[in-house]
């Protein structure tokens, strides 16, 4: 698709948004290189760190950082919503022109937030990074990787970028439709694609962590998988379609054979071994009640979605937001008590 470009300036400001779950190790590395990197710049920004219910330091971290630095915001979730979750929770702060999602493991470089800013002032709205090379990780995870994204773009939406993650800049006004996307099952790569606008890619090398492990083992991006091929596609329920149709044609053949075989014994009189049928009934049942069980489990996992969402519940709940100098807390969405929040496990 064709798009007009409208040429703008750089971002008044710039908000980087970064989720953090057990991260202590990694920030000391975090904090000199993403301010050395966002000041060379020359632009005014403002960091926005998502603790996401931590059980390691890194809030004390966040917090000692936040009040030497008032570019620093600090969001506490109030418990482990998920990566996903603590992103939005950072693009729901973000006051910024434009915004960066990155993780704090420093594997996709900062340096290249540089190139998005460019591209940004060509016009695109979405500028998402795209792997050249995955340094630091072994032929596993690699091969994981490029299997499952090339199954979300089969699955999600044909316009997903290949070899993509969550790092990206996006514009103020994607900012704004994609906050107005509030489903509890989120993958925030097919609402980018799905939403639209001018996007494009940046190309990078991905670096090794430089400390700490992997946030997103195989479980978790199995996890991932699934919640995006749920909650994007209605292919999983076609191809339980498709099965049954498999299962019930595959039935067919397997009755017509047996009274061929039937026929030639009893009929025609034919010297041929024939057992009664045990095998065949044996084998209907369990190709019929797999494909039903399968089927179900597909079904499943949709009307569980549909539980969820008429619930309507809020997407997370912040335990308190900190800057430089002041502490201020979500009333409407702690729904605590004065008293307990001078209680506060943090003291500010």
């Amino acid at each position: 698709m064709k798009r007009y470009l409208e040429k703008r300036a750089n971002p008044k400001l710039l908000s980087v948004v970064i989720p953090c779950f057990n991260e202590e190790k990694v920030l000391p590395f975090l904090q000199s290189r993403i301010i050395n990197v966002l000041e060379s710049f020359r632009l005014k920004f403002e960091l926005i760190l998502v603790n996401d219910g931590s059980s390691d330091r890194t809030i004390f971290q966040l917090v000692e950082w936040a009040e030497k630095d008032a570019r620093v915001k600090i969001i506490s979730l109030s418990r482990n919503f998920g990566h996903q979750i603590a992103v939005t929770a950072g693009m729901d702060y973000a006051s910024g022109d434009a915004v960066v999602i990155m993780d704090a493991d420093l594997q996709d470089p900062p340096e290249v937030i540089g190139k998005m800013l460019e591209k940004y002032k060509e016009g695109y709205d979405v500028v998402y990074g795209q792997r050249l090379a995955r340094s630091g990780e072994s032929f596993f995870k690699k091969v994981t990787a490029w299997a499952f994204y090339r199954l979300m773009k089969i699955l999600v939406h044909r316009d997903l970028p290949l070899d993509s993650g969550d790092f990206r800049l996006i514009s103020r006004r994607c900012l704004i439709e994609l906050n107005r996307l509030r489903e509890n099952h989120r993958f925030l790569r097919g609402m980018n694609a799905w939403i639209g606008f001018p996007q494009t890619p940046v190309f990078y090398n991905r670096d090794p962590r430089v400390a700490g492990e992997t946030k997103y083992p195989l479980r978790k991006m199995l996890k991932l998988a699934m919640n995006a091929a749920v909650s994007f596609s209605p292919l999983p329920l076609r191809f339980s379609l498709a099965l049954g149709i498999f299962v019930a044609m595959l039935g067919f053949i397997v009755g017509a054979y047996a009274l061929f075989r039937a026929f030639q014994h009893f009929i025609l009189e034919l010297p041929i071994v024939y057992n009664p049928g045990w095998a065949t009934i044996v084998t209907l049942i369990c190709l019929i009640g797999g494909s039903i069980l399968i089927s179900i489990g597909i079904l499943g996992e949709y009307v569980a979605r549909i539980f969820e969402e008429s619930k309507g519940r809020p997407l997370y709940v912040i335990e308190f937001i900190k800057t430089k100098g002041k502490k201020k807390i979500e009333r409407e969405i702690l729904n605590h008590s004065e008293e307990y929040l001078k209680k506060s496990r943090f003291g500010f």
